[in-house]
């Protein structure tokens, strides 16, 4: 199907900052594969009622587009319009082919081929910017697939299904459940939520942009004045986070705990929605909203004790042995995050697997390149999230090493540049000592974050101006410029 300098795996904001990047850079050979029918990513495909970004939007957006939001935390209808607005302005969907799903990718001598849906192509440069929230999970209960009523998963709503005056049944209660739960509460006739555990909710302390504000915000000295003082207040919760848990719990969990009280008053309820765990070690949720309506009186909380036992054709039976008659099940129950970074196999120098590589749990130096794979970044690789502030704020920083590593290879006689193993280990056992001193490790609650060997692989154990100050930092000395391998010759055949 052709091959190219670059190519890009993904058109979400990974995928988009890595052609924005690379266009500045000067390198205008590359190009986009999109496995779903259309580009955008994450607020492109997720359309669920209630989606929105639980970061300040000036902040959650590419630092070099500003925009004029119409609200401090934008909602998925705008955040989808500002994808395509960037896609657009960057002439990004023109190079971007869509319904092209990657099968594999291999090394070969001295460049990649990937294979595809659409055929195989090749590459000398491959960024990985699938993103880690991008294979949804549903738990395979038994009976599951016996439901005569409507199911489906959160990132693939179905806007066809009419669930108004419907007995719907929600099934978890972390970040896009509680988005979803208090719109169609209201016009749910029974609302089952079944939660394994409850997640801390904070106050969302949102507000609507006037015209004139939001003409102001997309100046872009204005917006990086504003997205400056956002990310400064955001950062210092790290220090929650990871140095004093203390201070996490009186600056954090004190009004969690107080907007608890004052939004459930069954006491009963309010036991079941309060979590035993340090505040912080899963995802906080913010919402004014959330809480009401699990108080509802339409509304039915299952917590441990009456979890799902079996799927049945006609709805949900508990642990208790209750029978819960649905119409709808909608699976709100998160994503391969961990395990699942990459969802297609990978086959570096020498044969070897990223698969084999990962056998013990994901890893890569600066959470985007890993030894005996050549030329292959990854964007929101392992370690790479961030609990305190922007995702995109991290992904434009691994662009700013991706950038310098790619210079660096244009310049060597092979063409060619990967870490070296010393490097990687040193950089992932740092990770690890480091995270020893987080919540996430230590809070004492089972998350996402972790991977099933237990270690936290989500997310980044410090400040993000770190994270940035390395990935800028390229250090030559991690890394190896080979020459390519000779080319293989093929044996005449016995008519020459």
């Amino acid at each position: 199907m052709g091959k190219h300098k670059v190519i890009i795996i993904g058109s979400g904001f990974g995928g988009q900052c890595a052609a924005i990047k690379l266009t500045k850079q000067g390198i205008d050979d590359w190009i986009i594969l999109e496995r779903r029918p259309f580009a955008g990513g994450t607020w492109q495909q997720n359309t669920y009622p209630g989606a929105a970004v639980d970061v300040q939007s000036p902040l959650y957006s590419i630092a070099s587009e500003p925009y004029a939001w119409s609200q401090m935390f934008a909602e998925g209808e705008e955040l989808s319009e500002y994808t395509d607005y960037v896609a657009r302005k960057h002439r990004i969907h023109e190079r971007t082919v869509v319904d092209c799903e990657v099968t594999a990718i291999t090394w070969d001598d001295d460049q990649w081929r990937i294979s595809t849906s659409q055929g195989d192509f090749e590459a000398q440069f491959v960024i990985n910017a699938s993103g880690p929230l991008s294979t949804p999970v549903i738990p395979d209960f038994p009976g599951r697939r016996d439901f005569a009523g409507e199911q489906f998963h959160t990132n693939d709503w179905n806007h066809d299904f009419d669930y108004r005056g419907m007995r719907v049944a929600v099934v978890g209660s972390g970040a896009s459940a509680a988005q979803v739960i208090p719109k169609i509460q209201p016009d749910v006739a029974e609302l089952h939520v079944f939660q394994r555990t409850p997640h801390w909710v904070m106050p969302r302390p949102d507000r609507k942009f006037s015209p004139l504000q939001q003409k102001v915000l997309s100046n872009r000295f204005v917006h990086r004045a504003v997205r400056t003082a956002i990310y400064w207040s955001l950062e210092m919760r790290i220090v929650g986070f990871k140095y004093s848990q203390r201070a996490l719990e009186f600056v954090a969990e004190r009004p969690a705990r107080k907007l608890l009280e004052q939004q459930v008053q069954d006491e009963e309820l309010r036991e079941k929605l309060t979590p035993d765990f340090t505040i912080g070690c899963k995802r906080i949720i913010l919402s004014n909203t959330f809480l009401p309506a699990m108080a509802a009186e339409n509304c039915t909380v299952h917590d441990k004790h009456d979890g799902i036992e079996r799927v049945t054709e006609d709805g949900i039976v508990t642990t208790q042995g209750e029978n819960v008659d649905v119409d709808l099940i909608v699976w709100s129950t998160g994503y391969d995050a961990t395990d699942g970074v990459i969802s297609y196999p990978v086959t570096g120098r020498g044969g070897k697997t990223i698969g084999d590589f990962w056998a013990d749990y994901p890893r890569a130096y600066l959470g985007t390149t890993i030894p005996d794979f050549p030329n292959l970044f990854i964007v929101t690789g392992p370690n790479t999230g961030i609990g305190h502030t922007s995702a995109i704020f991290i992904i434009e920083s691994q662009m700013e090493y991706i950038s310098r590593a790619i210079d660096r290879a244009l310049a060597s006689p092979g063409g060619i540049i990967e870490v070296t193993a010393a490097a990687e280990e040193a950089y992932t056992a740092d990770i690890h000592k480091e995270m020893e001193r987080t919540v996430w490790h230590n809070g004492g609650c089972n998350s996402w974050y972790k991977s099933r060997s237990g270690k936290v692989i989500a997310m980044y154990p410090g400040f993000s101006f770190t994270f940035r100050r390395k990935a800028r930092d390229f250090r030559e000395q991690d890394h190896r410029l080979p020459l390519p391998a000779p080319k293989r010759e093929t044996a005449p055949t016995a008519a020459a």
